[in-house]
């Protein structure tokens, strides 16, 4: 009922939510959070160049685990946040952050040390998707996307190939998730790698103005409040 509710005058994207929820078990809430959140334009809309640099099958599956933009709507972070608070709150709201990202997704770790040549590098976040049997690369940037993040991320995806992969894993992917996206500079800027990544933009609802959140208690001053009752 629900779904007609939502979808009544688009068949196919009612469609749509039915087989995902059939597929996927989808609780009543978890259906309700895509409903709300649009999954139906979202999903398969990340720029990416999956057709050039996999098999077709391959690239169906992975096109398919993109979204654009991302909804971190389950996140609360003051205006002016940077990527080290992001990424906290991403990994806090792991659960959550799951969820958005989609069925398959495995959290491997956050900080994933790689070596590249003489030089230690740190992966942002490395899921496993069980669903295309792959690792995913995952790096989060709080401004602009700029077309040397591609090269990084590319970087990364060869180094979990060479180190993490094992032989029958599928060829890593690399998702690079923006807060702003030119779709055609990213676009232009994949058609120059040969490893496949995908570009996509996050959108945020949740902000804390600067002179709220400085007016707001701490952990520590709220456990010394009840400390003093006791």
């Amino acid at each position: 009922m629900q779904i007609l509710g939502k979808c009544k005058s688009n068949p196919q994207k009612a469609l749509f939510y039915v087989k995902k929820t059939l597929e996927n078990n989808w609780s009543r809430d978890v259906l309700l959070n895509f409903l709300a959140t649009d999954l139906y334009e979202r999903e398969g809309k990340a720029v990416t160049n999956f057709a050039m640099t996999l098999p077709a099958e391959q690239s169906d599956l992975a096109q398919a685990m993109t979204k654009d933009p991302y909804r971190f709507d389950f996140l609360t972070l003051r205006e002016k946040y940077d990527e080290k608070e992001l990424k906290n709150a991403l990994i806090n709201k792991a659960e959550k952050f799951l969820i958005e990202l989609g069925t398959g997704f495995a959290y491997m770790g956050r900080e994933v040390r790689i070596e590249v040549g003489e030089t230690e590098k740190f992966i942002d976040m490395l899921f496993y998707n069980t669903k295309r049997h792959c690792y995913v690369v995952l790096e989060v940037k709080t401004g602009k996307f700029d077309s040397s993040y591609a090269g990084q991320l590319g970087t990364y995806v060869v180094a979990v190939n060479h180190q993490i992969k094992s032989e029958q894993d599928n060829p890593t992917v690399g998702l690079l998730i923006c807060k702003d996206l030119d779709k055609v500079e990213a676009q232009y800027a994949l058609e120059s790698s040969s490893q496949p990544i995908g570009v996509s933009s996050y959108e945020l609802s949740k902000l804390i103005p600067e002179e709220f959140k400085g007016s707001m208690p701490t952990i520590e001053e709220i456990e010394a409040e009840f400390g003093d009752i006791d």
